[in-house]
Parts: structure tokens; sequence; C-alpha cells
């Protein structure tokens, strides 16, 4: 069997990427995260019971030498890591939190892992936002130019590894993909909270106006475009997984309200742009479609109108549910 091990695996887009992987029973994957299992609602693979997952409650900052041991019992060809500290926002209040996550702890496990001879591919998981306002068509050779903590840390992060491929011949292939949504997603993201908001007669606020050009991408493109990578990308390189074109946010909201009967101008409010952020997010995927044979098959429609359909299902127990970002240190 194929030996996979995700780190972050409870996140929105590592939960995404196991329940991909299991639809192969091939694989046998192992997930880690810093926090218990979440609630079925938010981990799409619990819709399954598979005898080919199994997952450790593990702190990539505290318990690096338990991650360590389980990796080197199960002895992965494949990890992939999705750990970070990921929000924006509140990494201007605990800056050094974020570089501890996305770059301290980081580079002390890829250092080991430098030196474990069955790992084939390690699969980073970044973020476009190394680049700053991504204007244009922005290719993977773009040079970093963060505008905020969490980006400059990701960016640190970033640079390290690529010492261990210069260095080491570390199999790294790097992953940057855009605005990811769909079913599952935290509560606190814009196009769920959305969703929520018009439900319960409360008012979108659209900061800056909502005129932040984003690249939404359905995340089930995003995990086959990240498997392909593990499974064919070429060690030291850098793909982009995006689709062709970005929206302005107040856009994607104005299409979620058409969608669920709502009076965008009655539903929404301009709130104060939020420090550091920047205008746009289109980057260019034409070497993940070449290389990879990779394509963004779900349309932002059919997207929009799934996410609306979980939310509608689960509509009692999301009630029940913060919609707020809680930080964990």
């Amino acid at each position: 069997m194929r030996k996979i091990l995700v780190i972050g695996s409870n996140s929105f887009s590592g939960s995404d990427f196991v329940d991909l992987l299991l639809d192969d029973p091939e694989n046998h994957v192992v997930g880690c995260s810093r926090s218990p299992e979440k609630k079925r609602i938010f981990l799409v693979y619990k819709r399954r019971s598979s005898p080919n997952f199994d997952f450790f409650q593990v702190d990539l900052n505290k318990d690096l030498s338990e991650l360590i041991d389980i990796l080197d019992s199960f002895k992965p060809e494949y990890i992939i890591n999705f750990a970070a500290q990921s929000e924006v926002h509140p990494s201007w209040e605990n800056p050094g939190q974020w570089f501890q996550t996305n770059a301290v702890a980081l580079s002390e496990l890829a250092n080991i892992l430098k030196s474990r001879r069955y790992l084939k591919r390690y699969v980073h998981i970044s973020t476009p936002e190394v680049y700053g306002s991504c204007k244009g068509m922005v290719t993977e050779t773009a040079p970093l130019n963060p505008s905020t903590p969490y980006a400059a840390s990701k960016a640190a992060g970033d640079l390290f590894l690529f010492t261990l491929v210069k260095n080491f011949d570390f199999p790294l292939i790097l992953i940057r993909a855009t605005n990811v949504y769909g079913a599952h997603q935290q509560l606190f993201k814009i196009i769920p909270r959305s969703v929520i908001y018009l439900k319960s007669g409360r008012t979108i606020q659209l900061h800056g106006g909502g005129a932040a050009i984003k690249s939404y991408i359905h995340i089930r493109d995003v995990s086959r475009g990240e498997m392909l990578a593990m499974l064919e990308g070429k060690p030291g390189e850098i793909y982009h997984l995006s689709p062709e074109k970005g929206d302005a946010v107040k856009d994607i909201v104005k299409r979620i309200c058409e969608l669920m009967d709502k009076d965008f101008a009655k539903s929404s409010t301009i709130a104060g742009e939020r420090l550091g952020q920047d205008s746009a997010y289109v980057i260019d995927s034409t070497k993940a479609h070449k290389e990879l044979g990779w394509s963004s098959e779900i349309n932002l429609e059919d997207g929009l109108a799934s996410t609306i359909s979980w939310i509608e299902t689960e509509w009692e127990q999301i009630q029940k549910e913060p919609l707020e970002y809680l930080h964990k240190a």
C-alpha cells in the first residue's frame, strides 16, 4: 500500500485531501493535528469509516519528538503538510506565534526529515500571499514581497525549505493555491459566513467595500492538484493551483445573495479595510496544467450552490457553532 502522512488533517484543506486519498483503497493514510478530530460537519472524511485511516493528536510546536516517532514507525513515502497559523488579521497581534508554527517548528521538522530515506516526497502547502498583491498573472518565479506577519512567516518557512533542496536534495514540492472554499469550511470564512448571515437576517460586512480581488477555487479541485503534485510533481518545484481569473469579494457575495434570493444592497454594508490587505490574488497555473495535467473542474456557481446546500442541511448544528475565529496559540 502507498503510505501517506497528512500533517494538519483537521484543517479544512487537510481533511478534504484525506477524503480524496481514501477514495483509493491502496492508500494507507495517517492524519496528525494538534487538536482532537473535529465534529463530523467539519471533517468530510467522517462520512466514511475507513480501515485505512489512523489519527494522532500531536502538536508540531510541542510534540515534535512524538511526531517523529510516529513518522519513523509508519515510514511514509509521502508527507503533506497543511499545518499552519493561517489567519491574517490576528497575526498582527501575535506575530511570534505565527513565526513559531510557520517557520521555526517547520524548520525543525524538515531538518530532521532531510535524513529520512523512506521519504519520497514532502509536499508543503504555502500561500500566494507570500507574493504580496498579485496583479496580472503571477508565475512561480515571482519575487516574495509579503504584506502581513502571516505572509512573512510563510515566506520564511518556504525559504528555509529551499535551502534543504539546494544542499541536501530534499524532495520538496511546494503548493500555492488561491482562496479555497466549499462545504465543511470554517464558518468565519467569507462564503459560509455570508450564507449564515443571510439565513439569520444579519448584515454582511464587506471590508474595504469588498473591492479586493480573490481567486476562489473549490477545495476538491485543489485537493486533486495536490495529489497530482504529490505523485507526479518534480522535486524542488513550486506549483500554482488557481482558476483563470479572480472576482471581487463583493461580487462573490452578490452571487450568494442571488442564489438565496436576497437583496445584496439590503444585506451588506461597507466596513474599513483590513490592515495589510493585498488588492488582488490572481496567479498563473499554466505550469500545473502542462506538467501535472491539472485543471479546475468545479465552476463557481455550482461550488457556491453546494456550499449553501451543506449549510442548509446542517443548519440545526451550525446554529450552535461559533461564527468568529477562535485563536489557539
